[in-house]
C-alpha cells in the first residue's frame, strides 16, 4: 500500500472549505464555548437565588439547567485542549478523537445534571404542590437571561454559518452533520436554553394568574423532557463519530472525481473515508492503474492524487492508495506433477485403484 499523507498526519492544515486552519478553528470554537460558559455561570447562580426567593420549581428547574451547562462547557473546554495535542509514537493518528469522548460525557452530563432534576423537582410539584412567591425578581433574571444565552447563541451561530458558507452547505444541514460537535453542543444548549427560560416564564406567569402551582410544575417537566432531547442528539451525533463515520456524499464523489482525474488512473475499486476529527479527514482507496504504468508512473501519480486530494479538500490529512489489478481473476495454482507418458502417477488415496475409487 502506497501511504501518500502519513508523514502529514500531525502537520496542521487550513480547514474545509480551505483558509482556515485547524489552530484557528480550536481558537473560534474555545471563544464560543468560553462565551457559553461564562454566561451560564453568571446566569445559574442568579436563577438559584430567584427561585429560592420565589419559592419556583420551574426556575430551580432553570438553575438546574445552567448549571449542567456550565459543567458541559467545562468538558467542551478540556475536548478542544486535549484533542490539540500533536500525533505522537503511542497515538500515530493524533487525540483528536477525544473531542468526541469529552463531548459525549458532555451530553450525559446535561441529562444528569439538568434532565433528571428537572423531571423530578416538575413531578414533585405537581405532587406536592409550592407555595408561590413573589415572581419580581425570576422576572428579572429571566430577562437578563434570555439576553445573555441570546448573545451566546448569536456567537455560536455565527461561526455554524461561516463554516457552512465556505463548504456551500445550507446552515440546518451543515448543524446537523457538522464533525466539530462542540460548537454544535453550544448551539443547541443555548437554543434549548432560550426556550427553557420562555417555558420558565410561562409557568410563572400561569401560577400567578392562577394560583396553582400546576404551570410551574408542569413547566419544569417540559424543560426536563427538553433536555433529555438536546442530550439525546448531542450523544447520538458524538456516538456516531467515534463508532466510524465516512464524509458526506458530496465530498465522497468529489475525491473520486479528484482520484479519477489523476493519470494512469484506470478505476477506484473501493473506497473508504473516515471522519477522525473536526478538521482531519482521512482517504484509504484500492486503485487500478493503467497494466503498463511502471512504478516511477505509479508513485508519481500517487503524489497528484494526495495533492489534488488537499487541494480540493484541505481536511484531508493522510491518503492511503493501494494499488490493487482490477478485473482479474486470481492466478491459478500450479499444475499437478504427471509422469511419463502424462501419466499423472499414482492414486493418492491408499488403497485404492483407478479413478473409481474401488478397492483392490
Amino acid at each position: 500500500m502506497t501511504d501518500s499523507g502519513e508523514r502529514a498526519g500531525a502537520d496542521s492544515g487550513p480547514g474545509v472549505g480551505g483558509g482556515v486552519g485547524p489552530g484557528a478553528d480550536t481558537g473560534e470554537s474555545t471563544f464560543t464555548v468560553l462565551v457559553a460558559a461564562a454566561a451560564n455561570l453568571g446566569i445559574a447562580a442568579a436563577k438559584a437565588v430567584a427561585g429560592v426567593v420565589s419559592g419556583s420549581s420551574a426556575m430551580l428547574s432553570e438553575a438546574a439547567h445552567s448549571v449542567a451547562d456550565t459543567v458541559t462547557e467545562g468538558m467542551l473546554l478540556a475536548a478542544l485542549r486535549r484533542s490539540g495535542k500533536p500525533a505522537d509514537e503511542d497515538h500515530p493518528v493524533g487525540y483528536a478523537g477525544e473531542r468526541y469522548v469529552w463531548a459525549l460525557l458532555a451530553a450525559v452530563a446535561t441529562f444528569v445534571g439538568g434532565a433528571v432534576f428537572s423531571l423530578y423537582d416538575g413531578i414533585h410539584t405537581l405532587t406536592h404542590g409550592e407555595t408561590p412567591g413573589d415572581p419580581l425578581v425570576s422576572y428579572i433574571v429571566l430577562a437578563v437571561a434570555f439576553l445573555l444565552e441570546g448573545y451566546s447563541l448569536r456567537t455560536g451561530v455565527r461561526q455554524v454559518g461561516a463554516e457552512a458558507a465556505r463548504t456551500g452547505t445550507p446552515f440546518a444541514r451543515y448543524l446537523r452533520f457538522m464533525p466539530d460537535t462542540t460548537v454544535k453542543a453550544v448551539v443547541m444548549e443555548d437554543s434549548a436554553a432560550l426556550v427553557g427560560l420562555l417555558l420558565a416564564a410561562g409557568g410563572l406567569l400561569g401560577g400567578q394568574l392562577t394560583g396553582s402551582g400546576v404551570w410551574d410544575g408542569t413547566a419544569s417537566i417540559l424543560i426536563g423532557v427538553l433536555l433529555v432531547y438536546v442530550a439525546w442528539v448531542l450523544g447520538r451525533s458524538n456516538a456516531r463519530l467515534l463508532v466510524g463515520r465516512p464524509l458526506p456524499r458530496a465530498l465522497r464523489a468529489a475525491v473520486r472525481e479528484e482520484l479519477l482525474s489523476v493519470p494512469h488512473v484506470v478505476g477506484i475499486l473501493d473506497l473508504t473515508t473516515l471522519i477522525q476529527g473536526p478538521r482531519e479527514f482521512m482517504v484509504a482507496a484500492k486503485i487500478d492503474f493503467r497494466d503498463l504504468a511502471s512504478a516511477a508512473d505509479v508513485e508519481w501519480a500517487c503524489e497528484q492524487a494526495e495533492a489534488r486530494l488537499r487541494a480540493r479538500i484541505p481536511a484531508i490529512r493522510r491518503v492511503y492508495l493501494d494499488p490493487t489489478p482490477g478485473g482479474l481473476a486470481p492466478s491459478p495454482g500450479p499444475a499437478p506433477t504427471k509422469g511419463p507418458d502424462n501419466d499423472p502417477g499414482p492414486d493418492p488415496t491408499p488403497g485404492t485403484s483407478g479413478p473409481t475409487g474401488l478397492s483392490a
